[in-house]
């Protein structure tokens, strides 16, 4: 899908979303946003790899975010920002390139939490063009969410890739 919006110095910004992969668990987009004024052509942003995930546990909110944040650690992320419903944590620099680095969402939804229950979204994103199924994002997400579904801190309730 095309969107083009001419300005007054005529010129033109496209943008277009691009499925790359019929898969479940993913989530692949290619966003550009394309310049052009007559001469040339200027690509001025993309989003790559994204995969999410819901989660249904049997835990108290009240505990679930420290145990998170212990969790990410262990995957060697480091933890960039936490608030009481969120927290972002990223891929610790040198093992890969800049563009692969991982960043990972955490949304502690506080809405429907209870006594014995709680739910959280995951969102994993990195700048990575995934045309390969079992790119590096894909292979975070995975790692990811298994120490989720098998940390010996919960009971796995529920699980959504989307």
């Amino acid at each position: 899908m095309f969107l083009w919006d001419i300005d007054e110095k005529h010129l033109v910004l496209a943008y277009f979303p691009v499925p790359l992969c019929n898969q479940s668990v993913t989530n692949y987009r290619l966003m550009a946003s394309v310049l052009y004024d007559g001469r040339s052509v200027a690509i001025l942003g993309a989003i790559m790899a994204r995969y999410t995930c819901s989660f249904t546990i049997s835990l108290s909110i009240d505990h679930l975010q420290p145990l998170l944040l212990d969790l990410l650690q262990g995957c060697d992320l480091e933890i960039q920002y936490y608030n009481a419903d969120y927290i972002l944590a990223r891929e610790i620099p040198g093992n890969v390139s800049f563009s692969k680095l991982v960043k990972v969402e955490v949304f502690i939804d506080r809405s429907s939490a209870t006594e014995t229950e709680s739910r959280m979204n995951i969102v994993i994103k990195n700048e990575e063009l995934p045309l390969q199924l079992d790119n590096h994002c894909r292979q975070m997400f995975e790692f990811v969410k298994q120490e989720i579904e098998h940390s010996r801190h919960w009971h796995l309730i529920e699980s959504l890739a989307g």
